[in-house]
């Protein structure tokens, strides 16, 4: 709308006639809307869209429906119809693709640099993380995984568990980690290293990150080697236990991987890498190391 560039120049001393004329309307129509410039709708209309697009920075997967929600929960009063037609205008839509529909998007861009550059190695806990997400269906639906792996004795440093993958799985995932090494002072200028999924550019987790001194890493755009170490896991994950059988629940499947993560993968599994220790071995072994040396 030019309506307020012709007020902004009037008030500067440029006759409205000349400025109407010049870009093309009556002053006639300038007028009838500096008698009334912004409508209550148009006012109420702009703080809701505004809210919508701080919903969906923070989680990008979210399609207007959820983002309705979120806004309902927040005390606003606008149907779904409403938020849809806001966020079609703004061209606001799910970062996530549905099956058999393809919008072409590429992933969006990286908020972080590649801080690894595929060197899967760290000298001591603490020094480099990496994170991701995973799922399978149970009887009641998907069940999303997001797990963070310390690269210095492959040990899985914090997770979290849910039936939606919102960016607060990560961010739930991140303060599992700082809580289980110590904290803020003992994690500070980790690199926590992920790919260009949608929870990982939220601002959320962005946020999250900083509040920790974490430095942020993202790996290139179909690149599965940039995680290929997380990615392993995964593997290792999906064949001891995801698709050893069909899970009915969502908290069989949930107490199924926690059980192996904290009694199989983290206390009994060897692993060739840590000179065939546990991850639990190797932390210990290299504490004492350490602790002589001092």
């Amino acid at each position: 709308m030019m309506f307020p560039l012709v007020r902004d120049l009037a008030a500067a001393g440029v006759p409205v006639a000349v400025t109407c004329r010049v870009l093309g309307f009556t002053k006639q129509a300038f007028y009838k809307w500096a008698a009334a410039p912004i409508s209550q709708r148009d006012w109420e209309e702009a703080h809701l869209l505004n809210a919508a697009i701080d919903v969906h920075a923070d989680d990008p997967e979210f399609g207007h429906r959820f983002i309705a929600d979120e806004l309902a929960a927040a005390g606003y009063r606008a149907s779904e119809r409403r938020v849809w037609r806001l966020c079609s205008q703004q061209q606001i839509f799910s970062a996530t693709q549905r099956k058999g529909r393809k919008n072409h998007k590429k992933p969006g861009p990286p908020v972080c640099d590649d801080l690894l550059a595929r060197d899967f190695t760290a000298t001591r806990s603490n020094q480099k993380w990496l994170v991701d997400i995973t799922e399978h269906r149970t009887g009641e639906g998907k069940l999303y995984l997001c797990a963070i792996k310390d690269v210095f004795s492959n040990r899985i440093v914090g997770y979290a568990i849910d039936s939606r993958m919102k960016s607060r799985l990560a961010v739930a995932a991140l303060h599992d980690a700082v809580s289980r090494r110590g904290g803020l002072s003992q994690v500070a200028g980790c690199i926590v290293h992920s790919d260009r999924g949608s929870q990982f550019r939220s601002r959320k987790f962005q946020r999250a990150l900083k509040g920790y001194k974490l430095a942020g890493s993202m790996g290139r755009v179909g690149a599965a080697g940039d995680n290929a170490a997380m990615e392993s896991f995964f593997s290792t994950l999906q064949k001891n236990v995801l698709n050893r059988q069909s899970w009915a629940t969502r908290d069989q499947l949930r107490a199924r991987i926690i059980h192996w993560i904290e009694a199989t993968y983290h206390r009994r599994r060897r692993q060739r890498r840590l000179g065939k220790l546990t991850p639990v071995e190797y932390e210990t072994v290299h504490k004492d190391a350490v602790a002589l040396a001092a």
